[in-house]
């Protein structure tokens, strides 16, 4: 069984929101911290990670990311606050 975790980073408090999914927590947010890929992510500075969800394994990651995507931005915006109401950079409490 692969880890999967659910993501959102953004470029700042209530700003650009990205939903993501991943295996690596850490690596992936140090790879949007340092604009590794071109894309979404890189264009908007997406390098806050505001809010985190482990979800045990990949697939079921996957579709966790699946069914945020479509959820509204308010409903993305709640999620976010009720884990990190200050919408502070979480990255520093996941690195091993």
């Amino acid at each position: 069984m692969n880890p999967g975790w659910v993501y959102i980073v953004t470029n700042k408090p209530h700003g650009v929101l990205y939903v993501g999914v991943t295996s690596d927590l850490e690596g992936r947010i140090s790879d949007h911290r340092n604009h590794v890929y071109r894309g979404f992510t890189d264009s908007y500075n997406c390098t806050r990670l505001v809010w985190y969800e482990d979800n045990g394994d990949i697939t079921e990651a996957i579709e966790r990311e699946k069914q945020l995507k479509h959820w509204k931005r308010e409903w993305k915006i709640q999620l976010i606050e009720e884990m990190n109401p200050e919408w502070e950079d979480l990255f520093e409490t996941i690195m091993s």
